[in-house]
């Protein structure tokens, strides 16, 4: 039989790509999201509630810095939860697959739950940190396994779109917090068929062959191979730079304490509610936006320009900050400077990193991958809900200036380092970074791509006739 190279379709989004993309998305990142701002705005009530429970107890009450300290390790418990989950994206995914994963991950969703709803009547706070720590191993793993099966489901030119799904409704789920507040993947050509929409998915089906022969090639590579192989050095220094870079740029310090934020920015006390909710439907609104630009500027062009803005409104915010007592109209600017900073947080550096962590590796070292991308995300995380109320007692309006700086060394190593991967297949961006990292084709011993085969068209493959 004559081999035949028909001219490879777009993909499209069918039905159950769609389906699988809303339901993972929803019933995984929304937590996500809902957890990071649903702490904020009844933060005064819930310390109260400790503050009455710890009188009940001892009969008196918590000194401030001691209440201080209790409050945020209540939030950091949630990214320390997370920095939990991605240590169990690996094993579980491994063992489990990425849907089952996914359904096991619900035990972390419904056991914090009851807890939450039970401290009350209970009377404990403790029950409340236990909770955050729980949803925040919910959150670890949603955040690490959503992205890598939608990454692994999508075709090429819906990679970037469907990939920034998860982070839409993350936003969301920020936004109805902040509001409250006032299938395994798919490996066999009939699968593929139904995703996809159409019966000619050879093409594509030979793309799935070619990487799925790259990982039994090389096996599992756990955490340890990863840091180890030359072939890899530039992939993981670039999602340890993305990932911190994301969460020590300060954006959860903004969702943390959004309030005493603008509190500190000018904004009167019943207002502050109001403008709370309005950055949230901006950030939501944002992060739709990039979900349809994505394919359009690429993903290194997203991330350049959100660094930017990050750096340029953490500057201006620290001016205005200093000044409002002295110009009537700083906090204004300083209200616009947060949005400002929401919105380019919103279009790259947000969205953009759990994407590349799916497009720059390859099956067999994926989920390692996103183990040490999560686990710097949330570590990071943690890191900023711990001490920042200390950082804003300590520098005053200077706090966001450290933010400023790691925004600005994240947008000098993206501008120096980080390639564009729009448009190009997994196999096209491992060649991408098989010449930065100096190594050879056919890798040495113990090497991902150790044996890759040829493709179909290629001299050594008998594949092209039937």
């Amino acid at each position: 039989m004559e081999q035949q190279n028909p001219t490879k379709k777009e993909g499209r989004l069918t039905l159950i790509l769609l389906l699988a993309t809303l339901i993972a998305a929803f019933g995984s990142s929304f937590q996500y999201g809902y957890n990071v701002a649903a702490v904020n705005s009844p933060a005064e009530l819930m310390k109260a509630f400790y503050n009455e429970t710890y009188y009940e107890r001892n009969n008196n009450y918590i000194n401030e810095f001691s209440l201080t300290l209790l409050w945020s390790v209540s939030v950091s418990m949630f990214p320390f939860g997370g920095f939990i989950g991605s240590l169990m994206v690996g094993p579980l995914v491994n063992k489990l697959g990425r849907k089952g994963t996914l359904l096991f991950n619900n035990i972390f969703s419904i056991v914090p739950a009851i807890l939450m709803g039970c401290s009350e009547v209970a009377r404990s706070f403790e029950m409340i940190i236990v909770s955050r720590l729980l949803v925040g191993i919910c959150a670890g793993l949603s955040s690490n396994v959503v992205p890598m099966y939608l990454g692994e489901l999508a075709p090429k030119n819906l990679r970037g779109a469907l990939g920034v799904v998860p982070q839409v409704f993350i936003t969301i789920g920020i936004l109805v917090a902040q509001i409250f507040g006032l299938r395994s993947l798919l490996a066999n050509k009939e699968a593929l068929k139904r995703l996809r929409g159409w019966d000619d998915v050879g093409s594509e089906m030979e793309e799935i062959w070619q990487e799925d022969e790259a990982e039994k090639a090389a096996g599992f590579i756990s955490v340890l191979k990863l840091f180890s192989m030359r072939s890899l050095r530039w992939q993981v220094i670039s999602i340890i730079i993305l990932m911190g870079g994301q969460q020590l740029s300060g954006v959860n310090a903004i969702y943390y304490y959004a309030d005493q934020i603008y509190l500190s920015a000018g904004v009167n006390d019943h207002d502050v509610q109001y403008v709370t909710v309005g950055t949230g439907a901006v950030n939501v609104l944002m992060t739709v936006c990039a979900v349809f630009v994505v394919e359009l500027l690429g993903r290194r062009v997203l991330l350049l320009l959100g660094f930017s803005v990050c750096f340029t409104a953490c500057c201006v915010l620290t001016a205005a900050l200093a000044l409002q007592d002295t110009i009537s109209w700083m906090p204004y600017v300083s209200i616009t400077c947060i949005i400002s900073y929401v919105i380019g947080h919103a279009l790259g550096p947000s969205p953009i990193p759990a994407l590349l962590i799916t497009e720059i590796f390859l099956q067999s070292s994926r989920p390692s991958a996103f183990m040490v991308g999560g686990s710097i995300h949330w570590l990071s995380n943690f890191t900023v809900g711990l001490i920042f109320p200390f950082i804003q007692v300590g520098l005053g309006p200077y706090s966001f200036i450290i933010f400023a700086v790691i925004c600005l060394l994240t947008t000098v190593y993206i501008f120096q380092v980080v390639p564009e991967t729009k448009a190009k297949t997994f196999m096209e961006i491992n060649q991408i970074f098989t010449k930065m990292n100096k190594v050879s084709e056919v890798h040495p011993e113990k090497e991902e791509l150790k044996d890759f085969p040829v493709s179909a068209s290629g001299t050594n493959s008998s594949r092209g006739a039937c």
